[in-house]
């Protein structure tokens, strides 16, 4: 049996943090997939639909990296790709409290899906996609912090 991981999120953009994740889940995992969830309680900068396409263009070249989307709940979707872990990057403490609210649930709504955490490169420790938009909005550079075709859509976005 292969072993599946879902990685979710809002990727609102992606981020090298992100990309650090889902790069060093590939080599604990067989398959990952990398699944944009609807945040309600965000406002996104960037549709399901271009944050689905700037992941695919980010992770091509990932064999083993599958990107969807899904609205629902998490452990449905892990459920229906037969996925025994969802894999999540903590950045600090303040992550791991919110953190672990949504792994206790989780738990509670399906006992057989294990969280993994793994803590970000310290390199990207202060990364979040709020703090890219922001940069990007006052025109300032995220050249280090997001791929190149982020940062053009970005720029876009923004112009």
């Amino acid at each position: 049996m292969a072993n599946i991981a879902v990685c979710p999120g809002s990727f609102d953009p992606i981020t090298y943090g992100h990309l650090d994740i889902i790069k060093r889940g590939r080599k604990v995992f067989d398959k990952i997939y990398v699944v944009v969830l609807n945040n309600s309680s965000k406002q996104p900068l960037f549709t399901v639909e271009e944050r689905l396409e700037l992941i695919k263009e980010v992770t091509k070249d990932f064999d083993n990296v599958y990107v969807d989307s899904f609205q629902g709940l998490l452990v449905d979707y892990a459920r229906s790709k037969n996925a025994q872990a969802i894999l999540r990057g903590l950045r600090a403490v303040s992550d791991f409290e919110y953190e672990m609210q949504i792994t206790s649930m989780n738990r509670v709504l399906e006992e057989n899906i294990e969280t993994f955490f793994m803590m970000t490169n310290n390199q990207y420790s202060f990364l979040s996609s709020s703090i890219v938009k922001e940069v990007a909005k006052y025109n300032g550079d995220v050249s280090e912090l997001v791929p190149d075709v982020v940062e053009k859509v970005l720029r876009q976005k923004f112009n």
